[in-house]
């Protein structure tokens, strides 16, 4: 991905098309990043869809924004992209004192725009690989969700969308969790992934341990727990353990076989979420949403 291409400041003005061929190494480069080994190779991943890329251009890290494509039609429905792409990369040029390595803005076919994606919806990005992996520190936090071996993208896309809406201050995909830049994970965080902290690379146990180093309870949601969640939220803020309304860590399992007993030994508790009727369970992405509520609205 190496083709020279016009500054995003002097992208035309009447976006004319400055990608057509459908064919081009280009297209079959941002195409291939839909796969993994594509992803590793080059430190780059893709963000799909108006809502992502508008979240990207105005809150990922400095530099991580690399290109923009959209169709003429889409940048004329979303000028605020356009905008804060063209604000994105004025900024970079200014810290920099160069426009090399600069956010660039493309304006391609339709058909050029399938061909890199079939769900971007006339709207595209790439992005330097910028989340935090192994060898970052983890954050001192008052609300974390981790989540241990969780290989659904959808699930884990949807985690981290609640987890940003419940006000968490970090997510944690522990163990063989599924890649974070799995494209389905990016589309179903529906742009949350660049509100807060992903942190990957980690084990749960080391997890764990430095979580609670830094005054984080530690609580692994199961069916079968002791403590239900009803009667901790009855109970927060008067100094019962476990006790919603400090700082907490959740704790997430696998969508088929949740969490084994050795994680959940990991744990200060274990909580289960009631049910009332006579469904058999619940989504993990559902279960993890009304925990991370419960613990948000005792924390306030």
């Amino acid at each position: 991905m190496t083709e020279n291409h016009p500054d995003a400041r002097t992208a035309p003005s009447t976006f004319d098309v400055t990608l057509a061929n459908p064919r081009a190494d280009r297209v079959r480069q941002v195409r291939a990043l839909s796969g993994r080994s594509a992803r590793s190779r080059h430190g780059l991943f893709l963000v799909e869809g108006p809502q992502g890329v508008r979240e990207a251009v105005r809150w990922a890290p400095d530099g991580t924004v690399r290109d923009v494509y959209l169709t003429a039609a889409a940048a004329e429905r979303y000028p605020e992209i356009v905008d804060a792409a063209k604000d994105n990369a004025a900024g970079q040029a200014a810290r920099t004192g160069s426009t090399a390595g600069t956010l660039r803005i493309h304006v391609a076919t339709p058909e050029v725009l399938a061909a890199m994606s079939p769900d971007a919806q006339g709207v595209l990005a790439v992005l330097r690989s910028g989340h935090d992996e192994a060898g970052a520190a983890l954050p001192a936090a008052r609300l974390v969700a981790i989540l241990s071996n969780v290989r659904d993208p959808g699930n884990a896309g949807t985690v981290i969308r609640a987890a940003d809406a419940a006000g968490a201050d970090a997510v944690i995909l522990a163990g063989e969790s599924v890649d974070v830049h799995n494209p389905k994970v990016v589309r179903a965080t529906a742009g949350s992934l660049f509100h807060l902290p992903v942190v990957t690379g980690r084990s749960l146990a080391d997890v764990v341990a430095r979580l609670r180093a830094t005054g984080c309870q530690v609580l692994a949601a199961d069916g079968a727990g002791e403590h239900d969640l009803d009667e901790l939220q009855d109970t927060a803020g008067q100094g019962r353990k476990p006790d919603l309304a400090g700082p907490t860590a959740w704790v997430f399992g696998n969508e088929a076989w949740g969490l084994p007993e050795a994680d959940r030994a990991l744990a200060d508790a274990v909580v289960r979420v009631p049910i009332r009727g006579r469904a058999e369970s619940l989504n993990l992405a559902t279960a993890a949403a009304v925990c991370l509520y419960a613990s948000s609205r005792a924390q306030r």
